[in-house]
């Protein structure tokens, strides 16, 4: 039913800076406490609606999913695509229902000759220099394919960092330091059939990819510096590749569709860049007028990547504000796809560099899938390597640099993501909220932020809770037009809990954040 029930508690302690523990009562001139803060969720007034949470394979499960014992890969396999619970009610894993398989260039079969020094990089291909297949290439990555659909993910995206080495420019899977594809002009054709061929022969062994991505983050050039599979593409080049690519699926009556820019930066999907004039603002030049948007098996979404837009904060909330604003702009039934993130900026809040398995990093991770889903509407979040071997800020789950076997490591970072992606399964629709502090994305990204959703199977509602602040955070509320259940049941990522379950909060009661946590408050059974 969707009638009006009345205020359920919500309420936010203020804390009043520089109290101490001995301070006596307030004098008749200090000013009044601030009333709490009340969260209003309008049942009625929805916004975009979501098609998952994922990650990618590359590049460790190759060796992982090939070489390491089956127990460990299993509980890879349980942390990142599990739904189910344990015996103790704590969750098996956070559910992810996107993941990315990267279609690789071939560059581990050139070996060291292919001048990319970090084997964890390189990418076995399936394609021979005699033209031929060999499917048994990749295995360690189809392991995780199949791991993945056995435990429920619905969304399969193929995606190509480079043509495959017998197709390009130079022989290598890098680029050349032109700016433009490393890819000759009679060979476009070839790259649509190889990633067709790819789609055709999984689809034939019941696994379909729902979408190919044909490029990645064309702004950067991909030379060999870069040490890992890349090509450059200008728009022109994308949108050429895209029309072959999409002649290909139709003439295989492939379910695929294609899925583009990938843009390296959100700047290059709003608005053009004078380094980048023949690679950027990319939204329009692709869905606008003279796009490729009308080709009948083009995905209905812009996809893009976070990196080097998140800090400052201002910077962070104004990017995705112009993201929203040019998807208005060009077509507003378009969607945006945040489809690929990782903490690599230098700022001062946080460095990519240095493993850290806390919660600095599933908090800062917490505000910028916040911002995007909030303020840009991203329809979909992805971050960037489900299984990392570095001793760097890019992994969900980490493991030790050993290409056969070692010890297993999940994250805070991997728990805090299961706040939005195990709840929130394709199909959700984010509703709007408004704050009795009227606090703009910018104050609240610093504070207590809360985002509010109705459940895939859409009577449910669920609200996702992230505190920045070292002290507990409450707060009163009302979800008009929503008759809703008895309780809140909260799951709560901290330094101390992994996604675990805590006590019942009766609807009516204030509800509390931890310091420095994510909280996922999911509507009880009346």
């Amino acid at each position: 039913m969707h009638t009006y029930r009345s205020l359920i508690g919500v309420s936010i302690l203020l804390l009043l800076a520089g109290c101490s523990s001995n301070a006596g009562p307030l004098d008749e001139d200090d000013p009044p406490e601030e009333d709490p803060l009340e969260v209003t969720v309008q049942w009625d007034e929805t916004r975009q609606t979501l098609h998952g949470f994922g990650a990618s394979d590359a590049w460790s499960t190759q060796f992982v999913g090939k070489n390491w014992p089956a127990d460990k890969k299993e509980q890879i396999a349980d942390w990142l695509f599990s739904r189910e619970m344990n015996d103790d009610g704590t969750p098996k894993g956070i559910g992810l229902s996107i993941w990315r398989f990267n279609i690789g260039a071939g560059s581990a079969e050139q070996g060291e000759a292919s001048g990319i020094e970090d084997p964890w990089r390189r990418a076995e291909g399936f394609l021979q220099n005699d033209g031929t297949y060999d499917w048994s290439r990749q295995q360690g990555q189809q392991w995780f394919l199949e791991a993945a659909r056995e435990r429920g993910v619905s969304t399969f995206i193929g995606f190509a960092n480079s043509p495959p080495v017998e197709y390009t420019d130079n022989g290598k899977a890098y680029g050349d330091g032109s700016g433009t594809a490393n890819l000759p002009d009679d060979r476009f054709d070839d790259f649509a059939q190889f990633l067709a061929r790819v789609a055709e022969h999984f689809e034939s062994e019941g696994l379909s990819f729902d979408y190919l991505s044909p490029v990645n983050e064309p702004q950067w050039n991909w030379s060999q510096d870069n040490n890992q599979e890349g090509s450059p593409y200008t728009n022109a080049e994308i949108k050429r590749l895209a029309e072959q690519l999409n002649e290909e699926i139709s003439s295989r009556g492939l379910d695929a569709q294609i899925e583009i820019p990938e843009g390296a930066q959100a700047n290059f999907l709003h608005s053009a860049s004078p380094d980048y004039p023949e690679r950027s603002d990319q939204i329009a030049s692709f869905f606008g007028e003279g796009g490729v948007g009308g080709l009948s098996n083009m995905a209905r979404k812009a996809a893009g990547h976070s990196y080097y837009t998140t800090w400052p904060i201002s910077d962070l909330v104004r990017h995705r504000e112009q993201i929203a604003e040019r998807v208005q702009s060009v077509d507003p039934s378009l969607e945006y796809w945040m489809s690929e993130y990782c903490i690599l900026a230098d700022n001062r809040e946080i460095q990519g560099n240095g493993r850290d398995l806390g919660m600095d990093p599933a908090l800062y991770v917490a505000r910028v899938l916040h911002v995007d889903l909030t303020v840009a509407n991203a329809a979909s979040w992805q971050w960037w390597l489900g299984v990392s071997p570095y001793d760097y800020k890019d992994g969900l789950v980490y493991i030790d640099d050993d290409r056969q076997n070692g010890s297993i490591y999940d994250s805070k970072l991997l728990w805090g993501l299961g706040n939005y992606s195990r709840f929130l399964q394709p199909g959700a629709v984010r509703l709007a909220v408004q704050r009795s502090d009227e606090a703009a994305p910018e104050e609240a990204a610093q504070g207590l932020m809360v985002s509010a959703y109705r459940a895939a199977e859409g009577e449910t509602a669920v609200i996702v809770a992230v505190n920045q602040e070292r002290d507990e955070r409450t707060f009163y509320l009302e979800v008009k037009g929503h008759e809703a259940g008895g309780a809140w049941q909260p799951y709560v990522t901290s330094a101390s809990n992994d996604l675990a379950p805590g006590e019942e909060q009766p609807q009516g009661d204030t509800l509390s954040v931890p310091g420095r946590s994510i909280v996922t408050f999911v509507e009880a059974g009346s």
